[in-house]
């Protein structure tokens, strides 16, 4: 267990204590106000009352227990087909798939100043999924969002599909479905090579930026340093460039190709989280999940995953992640 999800798995248990100590404190309240046998049903009422909440408590420790983001996804059924009825085939009706992404994350989703495309390892996985449905990488309209807009822009309907370096974890599987893993990434910091600083411990109470929207947070005020908040991650490099923060901490896909662009930037400390990328979809379209999931199985096995990955990462390519499913 990393040390985020023992951050929240903590948290959770704290919560429910509070809130079971809180009714019984009622309860045990109300059993001494009243005489033995004056209010009968008001006893009972509470006696069902601390059930309730005990078993409410119990329920969310299994739940938390239960979840693994990395295997919450819906398997394929067999190879990408575009079947009648199906959201793909809706999609393929409409003649393009409007695709939630980045483009201010350089490698993963950027716009590219020469020629005003927005393209990099994220944006392959769209491709792919478009090629899948069209016969083609084409017939896509890429909606540029914020880390902020992922989870409501699926919610509402707005974009089919959310490509943003997006981790999955398991408050999110709540609110929306993943496909399969498709790549792992670390949460790090990235501070002015002027800086001691070697990690998040060495940042106690001073400000270290993030995106609105994103599960950094967490990790920077469990190390008790001052989050602060922006729309983009290039926000964040403008604030440590004009020394009004002293790092930047996310995952080190994202702080590599901002260290790319500034080389008076380093990384530092430690790989802090596990942090497995999904790409995000309406719990609506359960089809869709499985179909997208029959294309990265696609993309790995067909080296395209390698191809994509030694352009816009690295040359030095890892295997795939290893995949797993709910079922």
């Amino acid at each position: 267990m990393n040390a985020r999800s023992r951050l929240v798995k903590t948290r959770l248990v704290k919560r429910s204590a509070v809130a079971l100590a809180a009714v019984l404190a009622t309860a045990v309240s109300a059993g001494c106000a009243a005489q033995p046998d004056a209010h009968p049903a008001a006893t009972a009422t509470a006696r069902v009352a601390v059930h309730a909440v005990v078993h409410a408590a119990v329920a969310a420790r299994g739940a938390a227990a239960a979840c693994n983001p990395e295997a919450a996804s819906l398997a394929p059924l067999g190879p990408p087909q575009v079947t009648a009825g199906s959201f793909m085939a809706k999609i393929r009706a409409r003649g393009y798939l409007i695709a939630g992404v980045d483009q201010s994350t350089y490698h993963f989703g950027y716009l590219n100043p020469l020629d005003g495309q927005i393209e990099g390892f994220d944006i392959d996985m769209i491709k792919a999924v478009a090629a899948a449905i069209f016969g083609s990488p084409g017939h896509v309209v890429y909606k540029a969002i914020s880390d902020a807009q992922r989870i409501p822009d699926i919610l509402n309907g707005t974009v089919d599909i959310v490509a943003h370096t997006m981790t999955i974890t398991c408050a999110r599987l709540q609110q929306v479905d993943f496909s399969s893993v498709y790549f792992e990434a670390h949460q790090r910091v990235l501070v002015l090579k002027s800086s001691t600083a070697d990690g998040l411990a060495d940042l106690s109470g001073q400000k270290v930026c993030a995106t609105s929207g994103s599960d950094s947070v967490t990790l920077i005020t469990h190390y008790h340093a001052i989050p602060v908040t922006v729309p983009y991650w290039t926000d964040c490099l403008v604030l440590l460039q004009q020394d009004q923060v002293a790092a930047i901490s996310t995952d080190d896909s994202i702080l590599d190709g901002l260290a790319a662009q500034d080389p008076f930037t380093k990384l530092v400390g430690p790989e802090l989280t596990q942090e497995p990328y999904g790409l995000a979809i309406s719990k609506q379209h359960q089809d869709f999940v499985r179909f997208v999931n029959a294309v990265l199985a696609k993309e790995r096995a067909d080296g395209a995953w390698a191809a994509s990955y030694r352009l816009w990462v690295s040359t030095r390519v890892p295997a795939p992640p290893p995949v797993a499913y709910a079922s």
